[in-house]
């Protein structure tokens, strides 16, 4: 009976097995509470990424709604002291046009308009090819000669990083600066005056575009 009661204790012996057994058991269950842990952790992140990704997703469309609606709002918004002449005429002609606006804004016009995807001429342009880039959309920015050097500089930047603006010099106009777009005109002082701005978001290729889309390059048919 002593001798087999030894035998049982020793390592290779049936309570060794059954010790192995008990603690390989525990390993295991040990690994599945891990993976358990793991499982719920991993799902706790993904769940707050997915939250997040649509939480940034809300704002970044509400965020362009948003800026969508206030494009909209300024576009639609009235800008102080604008002039507008109601329905002009639209034919082509060759000759000279007496026009009823200084600068012209509107009317019969040259088959040719001027080149007007940003440019800046230094020179005084014909109306009834300017007439023409109105139609087209385009703001056409005037100035005599009380603009100052940095009158002239602010609006030059401004229409060069416009498509569908143009400037020159015009000698002619009461005001210091003018803005101009088909039928419509406003005068300002300054190239700081705020209404530049507005004027350029709302009329640039604006409601009263005659022929929206219509090239303002090349200066040609």
């Amino acid at each position: 009976m002593g001798s087999a009661s030894k035998q049982s204790n020793k390592p290779g012996g049936k309570q060794g097995a059954t010790d192995r057994r008990a603690r390989i058991a525990e390993l295991r269950a040990a690994e599945q509470r891990r993976d358990r842990r793991n499982k719920i952790v991993a799902s706790v992140i993904a769940g707050v990424l997915v939250i997040g990704a649509i939480a940034t997703g809300t704002w970044i469309v509400v965020d362009a709604n948003n800026d969508k609606k206030a494009k909209e709002a300024a576009a639609n918004a009235p800008i102080d002291g604008v002039k507008t002449f109601g329905d002009l005429s639209r034919n082509h002609v060759k000759e000279k046009v007496n026009y009823p606006m200084t600068p012209p804004v509107g009317g019969d016009h040259n088959a040719i308009w001027l080149d007007c995807m940003g440019h800046v001429y230094d020179q005084p342009v014909e109306n009834e090819r300017a007439v023409h880039s109105l139609e087209h959309g385009a703001v056409w920015v005037t100035y005599n000669g009380k603009a100052t050097p940095d009158d002239i500089k602010t609006l030059s930047d401004k229409v060069k990083g416009t498509p569908y603006s143009l400037m020159s010099p015009y000698p002619d106009e009461q005001g210091t600066i003018t803005l101009n777009a088909w039928s419509t005109q406003l005068v300002v002082d300054n190239a700081n005056d705020p209404r530049v701005a507005e004027f350029f978001t709302k009329y640039v290729q604006g409601k009263q575009t005659q022929e929206p889309g219509a090239s303002c390059t090349m200066g040609s048919m």
